[in-house]
């Protein structure tokens, strides 16, 4: 059995694929990598083939029909065998020696019969066009190098959000709680990081920067242009991660504040891009948005109301909208995301 299975999704992906497996590599027999080729339409499934012929014990491809990131992902899932479940999209890649070191504390868990639910680790936004690196580091808000639970978990700052660059599940817990993300979907990454956190009751934190985050191509779904061309799917991850939980009923408040902080911030992205947008249409599924939230879950709309985030989310006034801008626009500036 491995220690770790990273999952890489690939679509269209054969310009930088083989630096995201390279960095994997270092792991050895310790980890499996599964490149899911999700039905590309140029070398990146003979690229995966070559790659599994090379690393047999290592490395093996699966091949299936368009689904997207999201099917990928629960196809990476449902053939894992490591304990330990990590996703690398195939434009990032990892850090060798905080890999190395990531593997050393599974290792010490496989050896003492214990483990985690859910491991954490840093990562860091790329942007080599403009020579930016920016570190999303935990520390200050969980315990480094121990276990611990949600109630051990400081105060979350503005950037210190877990994101799917940032976390590793144990495969078993991933699989208990029905993680299955939807197909043909984009921003599913939030899904895959807030669904399985109410399973979550162990966890631990390596202050490496693990992760590189990528950002650059034009073509990327994060890109800001793209991202207001498909806002209807990221309404549609709101709407699913709303229906995900009554977060009123969370008894644990230390992870109750931190899933309304984060369903606060996704409704924050939609609306941005909604207003950035501009047309009339826009702005009624900007009102529309929050109107499902009240009326699925007023306790949930009354929580995240009080947070001063989203009450600017729904000025209507174009003075109001401007502020909003404005603040998204700074705030890019500041954490480099995007």
């Amino acid at each position: 059995m491995k220690l770790l299975t990273v999952t890489v999704p690939c679509y269209n992906s054969q310009e930088y694929m083989r630096h995201a497996v390279e960095t994997v590599l270092v792991g050895g027999e310790d980890v499996e990598i599964i490149l899911v080729d999700d039905g590309s339409q140029d070398d990146t499934g003979k690229i995966a083939d070559e790659l599994a012929a090379e690393h047999p014990s290592i490395i093996r491809a699966i091949h299936q029909k368009n689904g997207g990131h999201g099917c990928a992902v629960n196809t990476g899932l449902a053939y894992a065998t490591g304990v330990y479940f990590k996703v690398l999209d195939s434009d990032d890649w990892v850090d060798r020696e905080a890999l190395l070191k990531l593997l050393d504390v599974l290792r010490g868990f496989a050896q003492d019969g214990n483990g985690v639910d859910m491991l954490l680790a840093n990562y860091v936004y790329e942007k080599p066009s403009i020579h930016k690196h920016k570190a999303i580091r935990y520390e200050g808000v969980f315990p480094e190098n121990q276990v611990f639970g949600w109630s051990d978990v400081k105060r979350f700052k503005m950037s210190q959000n877990i994101l799917m660059h940032s976390v590793v599940y144990r495969t078993k817990l991933l699989r208990d709680c029905g993680l299955e993300l939807p197909k043909h979907t984009f921003y599913v990454d939030n899904i895959f990081v807030y669904n399985p956190l109410p399973f979550v009751k162990t966890m631990y934190y390596i202050n490496v920067d693990l992760y590189r985050y990528f950002i650059g191509r034009e073509d990327q779904s994060v890109n800001e242009k793209i991202m207001i061309g498909r806002i209807d799917q990221q309404i549609k991850v709101n709407k699913l991660m709303i229906d995900a939980y009554d977060l009123t009923k969370i008894k644990n408040k230390k992870l109750r504040d931190y899933m309304v902080k984060y369903l606060t911030m996704m409704m924050t992205i939609s609306s941005v891009f909604l207003i950035k947008e501009g047309s009339e249409e826009s702005l009624a599924k900007r009102e529309e948005l929050w109107a499902y939230l009240k009326s699925q879950n007023r306790g949930m709309y009354r929580m995240i109301n009080k947070l001063a985030l989203s009450k600017p989310m729904q000025f209507r006034g174009k003075a109001g909208r401007k502020i909003v801008v404005w603040g998204y626009s700074l705030s890019q500036k500041i954490y480099g995301f995007n």
